[in-house]
């Protein structure tokens, strides 16, 4: 591993919990894709390969094969099994084809589909991506054949689309237009919506007319930061659009749902009408490049990050000081269904290499794809324990705590009493006075395991070890406190809606939060007329002093009517609260239960 670029020590920043290597070293990787079986497709559009690492044991390097040779750049990646049968499509710069895969496959059969033709346009942005949707039908997308020009839009199939088929090619339609180059294609999980990321324009022309009377010219200090590019979702029939409006952040909306400004190379007259056009949902920074698209949401990666998105950002070159070269991750409002701010996940790549595509895999970790460094990185969660409840690393006696990371257990498994050995796996809590105490379990698969932290376990620093089938893992230090109060959210973020209750004086109950498949959401209460009362339920909460649990509402408290074992489920606790009425109308009300000086982690409900 230790050739080339990292012949000398190289550097990245992670968030605290995380840990990163270098996997397996290939050659100019670019997008990924993991069989059912585990193995990871790889493609090499310089080389016309797409090659197989198979995971080895324990701190090994992955094995490789060649899968298929002689391609014409072949990029995206995507598996799908119809009807028992598994394939894989693979979208080359001039087709998409499919092969049929049978488990552990190391090359590939003796023919292939071909789909789609015709894609060849041109060596601006040759290279397309590929995503499957619920339905199993199969989308791709098509780059322009320039930075800007409006020839784009005269040709068929045009580019700067979306196109989606059926499985084995035919109904052919184009989804969606006026994306320059949508390079990285992914479906939010549970909802059969269709995101892009989107590389925008360069050289941009200002576009306003103002005192500074540099309209149509191109200054680089505005090129620096415009336009943003595209991480949006795409609706059928929508036009996002290039090459004759550019969204911009110069507005009150800044980088959220995005208006735009004429392009002045060809539309400087406004024959186009720039409304008209299909808002994009977040704006990135000018440059950035971004590539490969995931979501965690159904993968087994770290909870904490689980309810969210992450991009690769290749990295800038029309920009006069560089951007991107690095994971971004995007939080998810289950709410609005939409990205929040951008939050960095690894950094540092500038001196040595460009992301090109992420990947989780199923023991939890998240895979990046590195063509500058020829390089795999493997980014996982290191194993920590933390609250069940809100996911801080301080728990309570009496109550439950979760650890994350991967390769924990060698299966998935729930118990129906608490047990000591769970799914092979045993974990020791060493508490501060050096007491030994076997840990209970209630739950246990190779990214999470759920325990109960022992009544009597002394209040200081406690050591965990986790025993199972690889041996030994010191897990480190977890921090007890006689309290550490912490609510459940409904997303297991710790940081999402939380898991309440509320009732009229009548005893009728009203709902707080709705579910499905897409996540939970806030649903109005109303606190006006009938008193209402509020449960909320968490952790860490019954070894407050007596009558020292307080919560509060935007910062104002409340008055708490019972605070303690919520009594019918081990380790749960409750605090009841009565809403008042000048709550009324408040909108996105945040809760969150202090006692002892501590403070829980903070939820939001929603009062009309």
């Amino acid at each position: 591993m230790q050739t080339d670029v990292f012949a000398s020590p190289r550097y990245l920043g992670l968030p605290p919990g995380f840990q990163i290597s270098v996997w397996a070293r290939i050659s100019t990787p670019r997008f990924m894709a993991v069989a059912p079986n585990g193995d990871v497709f790889v493609s090499q559009p310089s080389l016309g390969t797409i090659s197989i690492l198979r995971p080895g044991s324990s701190g090994a390097s992955p094995a490789r094969f060649t899968y298929a040779s002689g391609l014409t750049q072949p990029q995206g990646l995507a598996f799908d099994t119809i009807d028992g049968t598994t394939w894989l499509y693979v979208g080359e710069s001039n087709q998409i084809s499919r092969y049929v895969y049978h488990n552990g496959d190391t090359s590939t059969p003796l023919s292939r589909q071909i789909l789609v033709t015709n894609l060849e346009n041109n060596d601006a942005h040759p290279l397309k991506d590929i995503a499957v949707g619920p339905n199993h039908s199969v989308y791709f997308g098509f780059g322009s054949a320039c930075n800007v020009c409006t020839s784009d839009t005269e040709v068929t199939p045009e580019p700067a689309s979306i196109y989606a088929m059926n499985p084995d090619g035919s109904n052919l339609q184009m989804i969606a237009s006026g994306l320059r180059n949508p390079e990285g294609l992914a479906f939010l999980p549970g909802s059969g919506t269709l995101w892009a990321a989107v590389n925008n324009r360069d050289d941009i022309p200002y576009p306003y007319s103002d005192a500074s009377n540099r309209k149509g010219q191109v200054i680089q200090s505005y090129v620096d930061d415009h336009p943003p590019e595209p991480f949006t979702s795409i609706s059928p029939g929508a036009n996002y659009g290039w090459p004759f409006c550019n969204p911009t952040q110069d507005t009150a909306s800044g980088y959220n749902y995005m208006a735009f400004d004429p392009d002045q190379d060809t539309n400087a007259d406004g024959h186009v009408n720039c409304a008209s056009m299909t808002p994009i949902v977040k704006g990135l920074q000018a440059h950035s490049a971004p590539l490969g698209v995931a979501f965690l949401q159904s993968s087994n990666f770290a909870v904490p990050y689980r309810n969210g998105a992450v991009i690769a950002y290749h990295g800038s070159w029309d920009r006069s000081i560089p951007t991107g070269y690095k994971i971004a991750y995007f939080p998810w409002s289950s709410t609005r269904q939409s990205p929040g701010d951008e939050v960095d996940l690894v950094t540092g790549f500038y001196d040595f290499g460009r992301p090109v595509d992420v990947d989780p895999t199923p023991d939890g970790e998240l895979l990046i794809s590195d063509d500058t460094s020829n390089a795999i990185y493997r980014l996982e969660w290191a194993p920590s324990a933390v609250s069940a409840a809100n996911g801080y690393a301080i728990v309570a006696p009496s109550s439950y705590a979760a650890i994350y990371g991967s390769k924990l257990a060698s299966q998935t498994i729930s118990a129906p009493f608490p047990q000591t050995s769970l799914g092979g796996v045993s974990l020791t809590l060493t508490d501060s006075n050096g007491q030994p105490h076997a840990v209970e379990m209630i739950y246990a698969s190779p990214s999470q395991i759920n325990f109960y932290i022992p009544d009597n376990a002394s209040t200081g620093l406690a050591q965990l070890t986790l025993r199972n089938s690889g041996g030994s893992v010191n897990l480190g230090a977890l921090q007890i406190q006689s309290f550490a109060p912490g609510l459940f959210s409904l997303d297991g973020s710790g940081s999402g809606t939380a898991s309440a209750l509320a009732q009229t004086a009548d005893g009728h109950s009203v709902p707080v939060f709705s579910c499905n498949n897409s996540g939970c959401s806030a649903t109005p209460i109303s606190v006006s007329g009938s008193p209402m009362y509020l449960s909320l339920y968490g952790m860490g909460i019954r070894g407050a002093p007596s009558g020292s649990v307080q919560v509060l509402a935007n910062n104002s408290p409340l008055a708490v009517q019972f605070a303690g074992a919520q009594g019918s489920y081990p380790g749960l606790d409750q605090v009841n609260v009565a809403l008042p009425a000048w709550l009324a109308g408040s909108g996105d009300v945040e809760l969150e239960v202090e006692s002892g000086g501590v403070t829980s982690n903070v939820v939001t409900i929603r009062v009309q």
